[in-house]
């Protein structure tokens, strides 16, 4: 008689390997699908403190975090780089399949799916004794300049172009990049889809579409339902309603108009934009990055964004719907 699992996650990335541990904690027997399990992680993978569950592993810890726009902004968050080598860990009773089996609950872990608007970016790692981390500096185009530190007196500086249709050659990301500092020895390069559809069935990470679609970020919002999603299989409800919730749901909506003003804004909109936005009060600033199922602090964010911005911005927004 085959061997039937209680829960199958395919793919073996951050996303998955997190549901994977959730599962197995909840006593299910649970295998995943990697082709190559030993295969290290590369990506570095940040976020913020305050949106991940209080035994996530972190490499390194910035507290004093800074944006420029027009000006110079400080962020009252913490934000941390994740800890690949110790989310790649497995507990032993996880099976390590090279072939999808049969069980109770599949869920695709694949990554996300392709789409049209993209963001990309291209690092190098320097040594540096910088524990500051610069999330955005846009004072110099259409792309801003992100530094954070990795411990070890080592900083990762990336060339990023947050949200373009399709997105900017990592070719010229590269040549931006060279112009501000002497590379490293270790380049980094990034590109997902920023509005890529959800994968059919029961999906997880992004390709569920966990993927902030005007901000990029996913790993920390994985990790943090994984749990979550765990408990509903293991109490026999639907996991869906954990995935996406009709909170969720609205959110993501209105985050994908987010993303549609930012690829219509020009050079100079996009500096005005995150000055606006940085200036936001703090639970206004949290509640659009980090808030998933927070409806009400979404809007009130945007909202209050629309009412400060100048008519030229304000005329994007509107042509944005």
């Amino acid at each position: 008689m085959d061997l039937v699992f209680d829960v199958l996650v395919i793919g073996g990335g951050p996303a998955g390997r997190a549901l994977a541990r959730a599962c197995a904690r909840e006593g299910l027997d649970t295998a995943i699908v990697d082709r190559h399990p030993h295969r290290p992680w590369t990506a570095t993978y940040g976020a913020w403190a305050d949106e991940l569950p209080p035994d996530t592993p972190t490499k390194a810890i910035s507290t004093t975090v800074r944006a420029y726009a027009r000006e110079e902004h400080l962020i009252q968050r913490t934000y941390v780089v994740l800890d690949n080598a110790r989310l790649h860990e497995l507990p032993p009773d996880v099976q390590v399949l090279k072939e999808p089996a049969e069980a109770r609950y599949t869920f695709n872990a694949t990554g996300a799916r392709k789409g049209r608007a993209e963001q990309t970016a291209v690092g190098t790692i320097i040594e540096s004794d910088c524990t500051e981390t610069t999330l955005m500096d846009w004072r110099n185009g259409d792309t801003f300049l992100y530094r954070v530190p990795l411990g070890g007196n080592k900083l990762l500086v990336e060339e990023t172009c947050l949200a373009r249709r399709p997105g900017m050659p990592l070719s010229e990301l590269r040549r931006r990049l060279h112009t501000r500092l002497e590379p490293g020895p270790q380049e980094e390069r990034v590109r997902f889809p920023l509005d890529a559809p959800r994968a059919d069935g029961l999906a997880f990470g992004a390709s569920a579409g966990f993927i902030h679609p005007a901000t990029g970020y996913s790993v920390a919002t994985s990790l943090d339902l994984a749990p979550k999603v765990a408990q509903a299989v293991k109490a026999g409800e639907d996991p869906k309603h954990v995935i996406w919730s009709r909170s969720a749901r609205i959110v993501h909506k209105l985050r994908r108009f987010g993303l549609e003003v930012l690829l219509r804004m020009d050079a100079d909109e996009t500096r005005d934009f995150f000055e606006l936005f940085f200036q936001l009060p703090a639970e206004l600033q949290r509640a659009y990055l980090s808030g998933r199922e927070d409806v009400r602090g979404t809007s009130a964010a945007m909202a209050k964004l629309f009412s400060a911005a100048p008519w030229r911005l304000r005329a994007k927004m509107m042509n944005s719907w």
